[in-house]
């Protein structure tokens, strides 16, 4: 990006400074900020956004990106618009009159490629910044993540940032898809620890993280050389229940290239589609490319030639049926196919559902004097399990060594996960079991997969039995796995058992964390053991853990079930102290007037009405229509005048109705007074006195 002139920014210049004054607000996601520069620290600290969400939520890559038409960029308004934008060093009011007719004509798109047509994203920017505070204008959505999507393949960071914060005060939906860009221009700017808080920021705006915000996580600490914290990540994420995709692999295996572990890339390569995620050509090429630089011409060779075998490469059955023809021929020539060449034809008809063909192709391997090996066996189960026949596959492994092959940990693992899928989870229990006394452990996330299943199915006691033998056998039962398990019994209602699996887990040493904690006090609660729910609050903010907005969600919705307002405000004020969390009292007040509380729901009113922002008037329309549908207009009436009071505009409709419920209950004077506070804002127009006088006789009839 070239250099600019401070002149030739006069167009939009004291605009910027407009906007950073007009920003300079408690916004609570984007108030927080950390320390520039990169302390070498590996704390998964903001890795525990994953764990503040659904487990069970469907995995979603929704990207919110605009694809522009050539012609939208030839059009006569979007190419006058970019060419008053370069005259700005000779800037008029006259041609900003121009602009300003101009920007009214242009529709979302047309602003998009304006700001796709700039050579300097910084000049994009700031005309972003100058249209956003034109009257009568507001930018469409897709204008804000066209300006992130620009400025995240820049350095521009700031500006991101505070393009975000912009959108979360319009009122604009502020999806994953959002923050990976700021994420991915903090990366562009060298702040690796700033990107890594992005994470925190959208636990703080309550947006439940998916694949793409994981995938831009781990590519921006593999461009970190941070490959083992972006590991770490991805087993994060799969325990959070988000399935990683080629494009996550790719990361990693790129991350290995930099590091020149191009064994373990490999390594990679090949365990991918066990995990049910093929290698397409840029996981091999990226491994080539590295080769290629460290002149490793034979590697490149041989890995080209499992590129061009590898069964994942073969998009329908007829090049399946070539690549058999293609064994065969070699066979008749007297040139015996390997056993890699073999299963990668056995893996490719698994992977179209010809099972019988690949049987056949392991008989006829045996046939030529050429033995499958453990990878073969492995493939054809993969293929069994993926097609609704893990019986079958389980048998198999039970007359492996009638078969003179032995089955390693992925073997297993394929047709664990092949019974659980059936729901067969009594087998894949056993399975487990035959894999660790082989020697072989599953991994927390598998170990996760079958609690949760048992747990499903109300197999508790199932469940409980598995992670202790699990713990036994020495495998490596985590903090998630205990919580899976304590959220079951909590389900189930038997929270005593819950409550000794917490103590179980300070006996294993394995320290609890804010979802579990938060699980057994929405338990607690919810079966109006308030008392001990509030002391295990206590106790995990003792121990330093920081709530989180499920955390507020839950203690607010369950203290004020049972109506412990009191008890809900003491508590709120030891959990603000530890975290923020700017609309705890709005939850407050709207869940106190789903129940039913409406005076403990006004008195605490003021604590909303201290920021006086978007969401704290939608609290007070919630308290507004509650109290008119309880038939107290008057308070209603006194909750608008304090709205007005703190510059926050109610809404005129709700506000009509107030006032017509004051005129029948004559209370006239109020009623003028609320649509008065209107005219006054010019939100309506001034009504005559006989015109005020012949609506209250008409309403009054």
């Amino acid at each position: 990006m070239g250099t600019q002139d401070s002149s030739d920014l006069s167009l939009f210049g004291s605009d910027n400074a407009e906007f950073d004054k007009s920003e300079k607000c408690d916004f609570d996601i984007f108030a927080e900020e950390v320390e520039e520069g990169e302390d070498g620290s590996d704390s998964d600290d903001h890795f525990m956004v994953l764990d503040s969400f659904d487990k069970y939520r469907v995995n979603r890559e929704e990207i919110r990106r605009v694809v522009l038409e050539e012609d939208e960029f030839r059009h006569p308004l979007v190419r006058e618009v970019c060419r008053l934008i370069e005259l700005r060093s000779a800037w008029s009011p006259k041609l900003e009159g121009e602009l300003r007719n101009l920007l009214r004509s242009l529709k979302p798109r047309q602003i998009c490629a304006v700001l796709r047509s700039q050579a300097d994203e910084r000049v994009a920017l700031q005309f972003f910044y100058w249209a956003d505070r034109q009257w009568r204008y507001r930018h469409d959505p897709i204008v804000y993540y066209m300006m992130l999507e620009i400025l995240s393949k820049t350095k521009l960071c700031q500006g991101a940032k505070r393009v975000l914060r912009l959108m979360a005060r319009r009122g604009i939906e502020c999806r994953p898809e959002a923050f990976s860009y700021l994420m991915v221009a903090y990366s562009r700017a060298g702040k690796l620890r700033n990107a890594m808080y992005v994470l925190s920021m959208m636990q703080k705006a309550a947006v439940a993280p998916n694949l793409l915000i994981c995938n831009t996580a781990i590519h921006v600490l593999v461009v970190g050389n941070k490959l083992a914290k972006a590991l770490r990540f991805l087993e994060r994420m799969q325990l959070a229940g988000i399935t990683p995709n080629v494009l996550t692999y790719n990361c990693l295996i790129k991350g290995y290239c930099d590091l020149h572990r191009i064994k373990d890339a490999i390594k990679l390569i090949d365990e991918m589609p066990l995990k049910g995620c093929s290698p397409d050509k840029v996981s091999y090429y990226t491994v080539m490319g590295y080769l290629c630089k460290e002149k490793r011409i034979k590697e490149v060779r041989d890995l080209m030639e499992k590129m061009v075998n590898d069964s994942n490469l073969f998009h329908d059955q007829g090049r399946i049926e070539e690549a058999k023809e293609l064994v065969n021929q070699m066979s008749q020539m007297g040139c015996i196919p390997d056993v890699v060449t073999y299963t990668a034809v056995v893996n490719g008809f698994c992977r179209v559902g010809e099972l019988d063909q690949a049987k056949k192709m392991l008989q006829q391997m045996y046939h030529h004097g050429c033995k499958p090996n453990t990878v073969s066996y492995t493939a054809f189960l993969n293929g069994l399990c993926h097609n609704g026949k893990s019986l079958e596959a389980r048998e198999m492994i039970n007359t492996s060594e009638e078969e003179w092959w032995t089955p390693n940990a992925i073997t297993y693992s394929v047709v664990m996960h092949g019974l659980r899928r059936e729901g067969k989870l009594s087998e894949a229990c056993d399975v487990v079991r035959e894999m660790v006394k082989k020697g072989f452990f599953p991994t927390p996330v598998e170990i996760n997969l079958l609690i949760q299943s048992l747990c499903r199915e109300g197999k508790m006691d199932g469940a409980k039995k598995f992670m202790q033998e699990c713990l036994n056998k020495g495998c490596a039962v985590n903090v998630v796995n205990f919580t899976s398990l304590i959220r079951g019994f909590c389900q189930k209602g038997d929270l005593e058992e819950a409550l000794s699996l917490l103590d179980d887990m300070y006996l294993c040493k394995k320290d609890p964390d804010t979802v579990t904690y938060t699980t057994i006090i929405d338990a607690l609660s919810k079966n109006g053991r308030v008392e001990e729910a509030t002391e295990l609050m206590m106790k995990m903010l003792s121990k330093g853990l920081v709530p989180t907005v499920v955390t507020y969600r839950t203690v607010i919705h369950r203290y004020c079930q049972v109506g412990r307002v009191e008890d809900l405000l003491k508590l709120l004020e030891k959990m603000l102290s530890k975290q923020k969390c700017r609309t705890a009292y709005n939850q407050v007040i709207e869940n106190l007037c789903s129940f039913g509380y409406l005076e403990e729901a006004g008195k605490i009113l003021g604590k909303v009405l201290r920021t006086a922002s978007k969401a704290d008037a939608s609290t007070c329309h919630v308290l507004v229509e509650s109290y008119l549908n309880k038939g107290i207009p008057l308070l209603a009436y006194k909750v608008a005048c304090r709205m007005f009071n703190r510059n926050l505009i109610p809404d005129l409709k709700l506000c009509k109705k107030v006032s017509e419920r004051l005129i029948l209950e004559g209370k006239s004077e109020e009623a003028d007074t609320l649509m008065l506070r209107f005219v006054e804002r010019g939100h309506i127009q001034p009504k005559s006195e006989e015109h005020l006088q012949r609506q209250r006789v008409f309403l009054n009839s």
